[in-house]
């Protein structure tokens, strides 16, 4: 083995700000491969490492890339679909695709050749699952002291919960989220993005950037730990320190703010906008706006703590509110005080991909799947003027780069064929 690194960099990556770093992406389905995502589309070179004989679920999940391959297929009778996944491109986009069996000795072998010229591995897998197949950290970081080993985990690699399984709903559950949101008066309701394995995901990033940089600057490399429970608590705002302080237990409130008001969604003449006119200065410009500046004096609602007070607010504020919005559309409101105030429509997932402020900030990008079309899929929203995100590329397909990735790391033609032959790969 004496590739070195730059062999391998060269594969992937791009001139993005992360140019150079090569990363292992060992996860699944979602929290750690939408932080491999990240990486790659900031230009680090990530390999997607799956078990050839169970690659990735996410690779199943809907929507699908459809095309009709008509070669091969007349003696069939009929045209043979080929499917790609659409999830799965969004969140392996711009990653070599390689295959190993690590319940092979010579697949754990493989791994720790090249984990050798690896600067990042990252791996989603309930803690003590690398630690069976031989290639646990401690093992890992005697191969290569430099690594940065990112886990991300339901409860992380400590604690008396952490070998318990999880799923996003388990993060949303253990976390306290799911008890805040929802209705008053009725029962809790999930938030309905996976925003558990998306927080994680996020958190994970950071840690692993903090820990490249330590890495830099001439330190050892590290495990970054993160727990999707830990990324939710993090996430509650302010209702750890309304418990801490005052013993207030955060409860549903359904589209109101907890305290801000007025801060919510309020009904319009053909749907509904978002309106946040709650300090001093937002209020009296919003009386002004709407025709109503005399309410801005009012001695009961002249104070951004009077109009806290929900009686208060319930009484006078919002049904003022109410009336300047009731027989305005969503257009009209946004044309009026859209530039002005927090007001905004509420718009649907098909209102946002269709609109020109979404292509203005390229935050819905194409990849090009050949006779299965082009696959449209959200952006980048990390914006450097510098050394730009590349987010619009095509995902793997199982096992795709395997042999130029070991041929980077020094395997030759024939050892990689033995490995094939020996369904290591």
């Amino acid at each position: 083995m004496d590739a070195t690194p730059d062999l391998i960099r060269q594969l992937g990556g791009g001139d993005g700000a992360l140019d150079g770093i090569v990363v292992l992406d060992l996860s699944r389905v979602l929290a750690g491969p939408y932080a491999a995502q990240i990486l790659a589309d900031m230009g680090a070179t990530v390999v997607k490492i799956e078990n050839p004989n169970d690659p990735d679920v996410s690779r199943g999940f809907p929507p699908y890339l459809t095309a009709q391959d008509q070669e091969g297929a007349e003696g069939a009778g009929a045209a043979a679909a080929q499917e790609f996944s659409g999830y799965y491109g969004q969140y392996n986009r711009g990653k070599l695709g390689m295959t190993v069996n690590l319940a092979h000795e010579e697949g754990t072998k493989v791994l720790k050749d090249l984990v050798a010229k690896a600067d990042v591995l990252v791996e989603n897998f309930r803690p003590g699952t690398m630690e069976k197949l031989g290639v646990g950290y401690d093992v890992l970081k005697e191969v290569n002291p430099k690594i940065v080993y990112t886990a991300i985990s339901g409860y992380g690699h400590t604690g008396s919960r952490s070998r318990r399984p999880a799923f996003d709903s388990t993060a949303q559950a253990a976390g306290g989220l799911w008890s805040m949101n929802g209705y008053p008066g009725m029962a809790p309701v999930r938030v309905g993005t996976t925003i558990g394995d998306l927080s994680a995901a996020l958190f994970a990033v950071i840690g692993t950037l903090a820990a490249v940089r330590h890495v830099e600057r001439g330190g050892d490399g590290q495990k970054v730990d993160v727990a999707q429970v830990d990324s939710i608590i993090a996430l509650t705002e302010t209702a750890v320190v309304d418990y801490t302080v005052n013993g207030t237990t955060a409860e549903p409130a359904g589209n109101e703010h907890a305290w801000v008001r007025p801060y919510e969604l309020f009904d319009c003449a053909d749907g509904q906008v978002f309106f946040a006119g709650y300090t001093d200065k937002l209020w009296k410009v919003s009386c002004e706006l709407f025709g109503t500046p005399e309410a801005a004096d009012d001695p009961e609602t002249d104070t951004m703590r009077k109009r806290f007070d929900k009686d208060v607010y319930d009484r006078k504020v919002k049904p003022l509110v109410d009336s300047w919005f009731a027989n305005r559309t969503q257009a009209e409101l946004e044309k009026l005080a859209g530039d002005v105030v927090p007001l905004t429509a509420l718009r649907t997932i098909a209102d946002v991909v269709e609109d020109p402020g979404t292509a203005e900030r390229d935050m819905v990008v194409e990849a090009d799947y050949g006779a299965m079309g082009r696959l449209r899929m959200f952006g980048q929203p990390i914006k450097l003027s510098e050394t730009p995100a590349d987010p619009a590329r095509t995902a793997n397909r199982l096992g795709e780069h395997n042999d130029q990735v070991l041929a980077a790391v020094g395997y030759s033609p024939e050892e990689i064929a033995a490995l094939k032959e020996r369904r290591t790969l």
